[in-house]
């Protein structure tokens, strides 16, 4: 019974942690796509109204793509670490939920030998279970916390990211305005 529990428990922390990993995955990917799809758009009209500024206007589009790509890439290299340092976490819990079954199999052994014991053993038994529980909850409360505020400070650096894009190609449409006239 306690081992269906636990595995129930186990699975359903898995499926929920791999579920808000992929969620927060996909809208990045989304806003990075708006973000091309933005950018492609800026420049195009840029383009049609500046005929004689296009050498100049070429070379400040590469210098953003390959901004673009070093962010894009920091960006997956970042997701890539939350997902290995999720990884590594996951792998602890299954290490320690792993320890918590060896030790409720030595209590089960210990139990099976002292059947007339069991009795007055069954309160304390029920009371380390629920403190099992407890740490179980607990630390699965812990690791969604921690899930939560890694995935918060990555769409910050997003945001932040999105801002500082924007910010520049204000700059690159002023910058042309002042040129033509």
């Amino acid at each position: 019974m306690r081992e269906i529990i636990t595995k129930t428990i186990k699975k359903v922390t898995l499926e929920l942690i791999y579920e808000v990993v992929d969620e927060r995955t996909k809208s990045i990917f989304e806003m990075l796509n708006e973000i091309k799809r933005r950018q492609e758009e800026d420049f195009r009209y840029l383009n049609s109204k500046i005929d004689t500024q296009i050498g100049q206007l070429r070379q400040e589009m590469g210098q953003l793509r390959q901004e673009m790509g070093q962010e894009i890439g920091q960006l997956r290299q970042e997701i890539g670490q939350l997902r290995q340092e999720m990884g590594q976490e996951i792998g602890q819990l299954r290490q320690e939920i792993g320890q918590l079954r060896q030790e409720m199999g030595q209590e089960i052994g210990q139990l099976r030998q002292e059947i007339g014991q069991l009795r007055q053993e069954m309160g304390q038994l029920r009371q380390e279970i629920t403190q099992l529980s407890q740490r179980l909850d607990s630390q699965i409360a812990q690791l969604n916390q921690k899930v939560d505020s890694q995935i918060a400070q990555l769409n910050q650096k997003i945001d932040s990211q999105i801002a500082q894009l924007n910010q520049r190609i204000d700059t690159v449409i002023q910058l042309l305005i002042d040129l033509k006239k």
